[in-house]
């Protein structure tokens, strides 16, 4: 009879390497890093603060500097700081990945990754739980950098369907990268390199784009670099979602940019794709 009990009790439950089995270790891995984080809430806060120095500083520093195209009369500081901020919003969520990054190296160095390894679990819900994680930390520095945001004078001009999805465009990338964050935090050995490897590439990617500047103000080699940037595309979909595209503003003839929301999604679909892949593979030969 207790035979026939558990056998029925198990009847429903997730079998291993299903679906069903793979999202609860996921979300099983990513509450463990959740409390993690809460246990250390510096991580949190130091990762507020440099977002929120870029959000004052490019918007005072700046801000009555650069005047933007189709802008006419003298230059207008509030303009800039509406097509500046989709910029400081991706900024953010793409520089969680070197964060991620070292979290995963850390893991790995200390050996908890092996641990995970030994258990019957689904071999991709340690990264899946990790990314999770990492975008719930990510969803709550975009509510603070919103909310400083607000107070410097930043405003949408949409309904509130659209600057979801704006905000949820940026999440996406967010995501997209963090997978690339995974990917290095497995092929290097410390969480020193993790970090210093996540932000090398970041910031040509980001200032090499229409975050802060318009992209026709650079040469022109760099400027077509700059349209196709899946960087770009998001930020130009989020200022049009936020409706902070300045009046008069001309839209490069780029396709990116010409239909950014689309090229945003199919961007970062594609990176999610094909480096989830890429680590999950590199996590098993690590591991083994």
């Amino acid at each position: 009879m207790s035979v026939m009990t558990e056998a029925s009790r198990r009847a429903g439950a997730p079998q291993p390497g299903g679906i069903g089995r793979s999202v609860r270790d996921s979300l099983v891995v990513a509450q463990r890093n959740l409390i993690r984080m809460l246990r250390i809430p510096e991580v949190v806060i130091f990762g507020l603060v440099q977002p929120i120095m870029f959000v004052v500083l490019f918007s005072y520093v700046f801000g009555g500097a650069i005047q933007l195209p189709g802008q006419q009369g003298p230059i207008d500081p509030a303009q800039y700081r509406a097509f500046l901020m989709a910029g400081i919003f991706a900024q953010t969520v793409t520089f969680a990945t070197a964060g991620a990054g070292a979290g995963i190296a850390d893991d790995m160095h200390k050996g908890l990754i092996d641990r995970f390894r030994s258990l019957p679990m689904a071999r991709g819900a340690v990264l899946t739980g990790r990314t999770l994680a990492d975008l719930v930390q990510t969803a709550l520095t975009l509510v603070v950098i919103s909310v400083v945001a607000l107070i410097i004078g930043w405003r949408t001009h949409e309904n509130l369907g659209k600057v979801l999805a704006g905000f949820a465009l940026l999440l996406l990338l967010g995501y997209a990268f963090s997978w690339i964050g995974a990917l290095i935090g497995l092929s290097v050995r410390t969480p020193e390199a993790a970090t210093s490897g996540g932000l090398i590439w970041l910031f040509p990617l980001t200032f090499v784009s229409n975050a802060f500047v318009p992209s026709d103000s650079m040469p022109a080699f760099l400027q077509h670099i700059a349209e196709w940037n899946p960087f770009s595309a998001t930020v130009q979909a989020a200022r049009e979602l936020f409706g902070n595209l300045p009046p008069g503003y001309p839209v490069p003839d780029a396709w990116p940019m010409q239909h950014p929301v689309l090229a945003s999604v199919l961007w970062s679909v594609a990176i999610i794709a094909a480096f989830r892949t890429l680590a999950v593979r590199k996590y098993r030969s690590a591991t083994a």
